[in-house]
């Protein structure tokens, strides 16, 4: 049996097609296909407010590429979550509704809260069950923080601060400071160290080019920051060419491991923790809950 989910943000917009796996009656997730297609949203909404002409055409002929892949897998069930920059544009309800009415494909607009919810689902089941964590997960548009206490939620805030946003120089005068405040209030509220837990894009990349890396997925804090600042000191072609990051990677990395670090700093975090895992893979395992919920229901 095999799901899949479409995960749209601000920068790329992703497929996962995963199977489902028992053992023992262990449920797991096998993916199976990974595609991911640069739209770059976030670059015309932050800057105007809306989906170009020319974006909405990509936008077509990816979920009508994605639905051919979903066609051949013969999955099961599947869903389409926007984030950030298709929630804040002007013109997303009239796109949405001309590719439902085409391809038979239903985009669900989801706020940031759900988005933070999704994600945890995933998780929060790596996380070591008498720790506090702070769980950053940066997008293109937004930033997404967590608290958590021997694997129970406390808090959840969802910030316009992503790395697409700072790249164009779109976030708010503010934004940091309520960043800023948010995290000062909960680690007062917290007895004991904080250690961070980092989803997105960037922050696999950035642990991926650490020589820090390790079976327990961690990095500590200076080596987060000498990575940004190799990086850093590279110009966006050598990037590209060099350090073989892909072309949509290469400028928003550096935004993107700023808003890590300062997360961090401002949370006193010395290590961060970098599953392999997103909102997509939380999405496969919205869709799995939902077919043994209909299972029950039916029985």
């Amino acid at each position: 049996m095999k799901f899949a989910a479409i995960d749209i943000g601000s920068n790329a917009a992703r497929l996962q097609i995963s199977s489902v796996l028992e053992n023992e009656g262990v449920i797991s997730f096998k993916r199976i296909e990974y595609v991911r297609f640069a739209l770059r949203l976030g670059h015309d909404v932050f800057s105007d407010g809306m989906i170009s002409p020319e974006s909405e055409v990509r936008i077509f002929k990816l979920m009508h590429a994605y639905k051919l892949l979903m066609d051949l897998h013969e999955v099961k069930d599947y869903a389409i979550c926007a984030t950030s920059a298709m929630r804040e544009a002007t013109n997303s309800a009239e796109i949405i509704t001309r590719i439902h009415k085409i391809l038979d494909m239903k985009i669900q607009l989801i706020d940031g809260s759900r988005e933070a919810e999704l994600i945890n689902d995933v998780v929060v089941q790596s996380l070591h069950p008498k720790k506090n964590y702070l769980h950053i997960d940066v997008g293109g548009g937004s930033t997404e923080l967590n608290i958590y206490r021997n694997r129970e939620k406390l808090a959840s805030k969802s910030f316009k601060i992503g790395s697409v946003r700072l790249l164009e120089g779109k976030e708010k005068a503010g934004d940091w400071e309520k960043m800023q405040n948010w995290i000062s209030q909960q680690k007062s509220e917290i007895k004991g160290p904080v250690f961070a837990v980092g989803t997105g894009g960037n922050i696999s990349k950035l642990y991926n080019l650490s020589t820090q890396v390790d079976e327990h997925k961690t990095m500590d804090f200076k080596e987060l920051k000498r990575v940004a600042d190799f990086v850093r000191s590279f110009t966006y072609e050598e990037r590209v060419n060099k350090l073989r990051l892909n072309t949509d990677r290469a400028d928003v990395i550096v935004p993107a491991a700023s808003i890590y670090l300062t997360a961090m700093e401002l949370a006193g975090c010395e290590t961060i923790f970098v599953p392999d895992l997103g909102l997509k893979d939380g999405i496969i395992q919205m869709l799995h809950e939902r077919m043994q919920a209909r299972r029950r229901a039916n029985s």
